[in-house]
């Protein structure tokens, strides 16, 4: 901010007088003591300079900061600050530098420790990163220099009040033209899932949309390291995980509670990541009469997923024949989203799980993206008699409505090479 009749130097001494007199008095950055502890600086300003400065204090003092206008954009998934004149914004089509800039770097650690205290995080040189959720649901990341070289660095996650419906999906190009048909019988037919991708690439917005195509009736309980999800649906439970205190005590994880989870009669199961060794209990439990459960994991494709489940359940004790038998009859599809060199988001393949003949899961193409639908694969045949056989199949699909190609000769219990 820049001030009538002062350079920049100037301008930030000024500030700076004002935000210690505040902070000594203990007082809020209104306009009124703004302008009095200008006059204490023999400082003399006109409203509009008086009103900006008292905006840019309290976004500082109890806001983001220069990062608040970001944050405000509705279009904004994702800032990232690397540098103080190095702020990156993501609309939904890559990384944006954009003219945002701190004072120095000095500025951009006090932000991140405010927030990160905010959180309930320590962030200091005897702990230099956090990750924490804000209490507007922003998911927050800081590490601080050393670890961070040369400045520190700061990622905030925009988690939007409520959850994209399968419609904005549909339009946003994330699902084929059709594909809300597919997804919609998946979840009529309570089959458990799992949502794979990159980091970014849509998988917490996609399970958010599916679970609010749950039945009302349906209670669903959530396991979260960071409360991201918000599915529009009257019956949810939401369960958080919590770090460790400085004494060392109060740690809750996410295997703790996907463990209370089962206890709470969820009519769905679902985790927000899976990322160690809570996998080993949410097979169990998909394995125990728990239909319809679904999780989201890290993988570079669909095919990987096995071999990604198999190295968290190895860790978390599981051998590898009974890590197998497990996701064999625990889940039933993996949905694969990519994100684009354009930064778009989409649903790139549709897999169903099976059984090779040494016992080990396997995973089949079943769809795959398409302009128009999806286009049945090798594993159409399968997918559909798991769906015909919950009652969740449309008869209806074909060409626009769901599938493209041959989609609409394939009924359940179709051949397996309907593409």
């Amino acid at each position: 901010m820049t001030f009538p009749g002062f350079d920049r130097a100037d301008g930030a001494a000024l500030l700076d007088g004002v935000r210690r007199r505040l902070a000594e008095s203990g007082a809020e950055p209104t306009p009124a003591r703004v302008a009095q502890a200008l006059r204490a600086q023999g400082r003399v300003l006109g409203d509009a300079e008086i009103l900006g400065v008292a905006e840019r204090l309290r976004s500082e003092l109890v806001g983001t900061g220069p990062l608040e206008p970001l944050l405000a954009d509705p279009e904004v998934t994702d800032v990232l600050v690397s540098a103080p004149d190095r702020v990156w914004v993501d609309r939904g089509g890559g990384l944006e530098l954009t003219p945002v800039t701190f004072p120095d770097a000095a500025a951009v650690r006090r932000l991140a420790q405010r927030l990160a205290a905010v959180a309930g995080r320590r962030l200091d040189d005897a702990r230099p990163w956090a990750d924490a959720r804000l209490p507007d649901g922003t998911r927050l990341h800081a590490v601080l220099p050393p670890v961070a070289v040369g400045c520190t660095c700061l990622a905030l996650r925009v988690v939007r009040p409520r959850a994209f419906t399968l419609a904005e999906l549909v339009a946003a190009g994330t699902v084929p033209p059709g594909g809300d048909r597919i997804l919609r019988a998946l979840l009529a037919a309570r089959l458990s899932f799992l949502v794979s991708g990159g980091t970014g690439s849509g998988k917490t917005t996609l399970l958010s949309a599916l679970l609010g195509l749950a039945g009302g009736d349906e209670r669903i309980v959530l396991a979260e390291d960071s409360a991201e999800l918000r599915p529009d649906h009257p019956h949810v439970v939401r369960l958080e995980t919590r770090p460790a205190n400085q004494e060392g005590a109060g740690l809750v994880t996410l295997e703790d509670l996907v463990r209370q989870a089962l206890r709470m009669r969820p009519d769905r199961l679902v985790v927000g990541e899976v990322r160690g060794p809570e996998v080993v209990h949410l097979l169990a439990a998909l394995n125990t009469g728990h239909e319809g459960g679904c999780c989201t994991v890290h993988a570079n494709t669909a095919g990987d997923v096995p071999a990604r489940l198999e190295a968290l359940a190895t860790a978390a004790g599981l051998d590898r024949a009974a890590l197998h038998s497990q996701l064999a009859a625990a889940l039933s599809v993996v949905l694969h989203l990519v994100r684009d060199r354009a930064g778009r988001r989409r649903i790139a393949e549709v897999h169903v799980l099976e059984r090779d003949a040494t016992g080990l899961v396997r995973t089949v193409p079943a769809l795959r993206w398409g302009e128009r639908a999806f286009v049945p694969e090798k594993g159409w045949g399968r997918l559909a008699r798991l769906l015909g056989d919950a009652g969740g199949f449309p008869e209806d699909l074909g060409p626009g409505r769901g599938l493209d190609r041959q989609g609409s000769a394939v009924r359940c219990g179709g051949d397996e090479g309907a593409g």
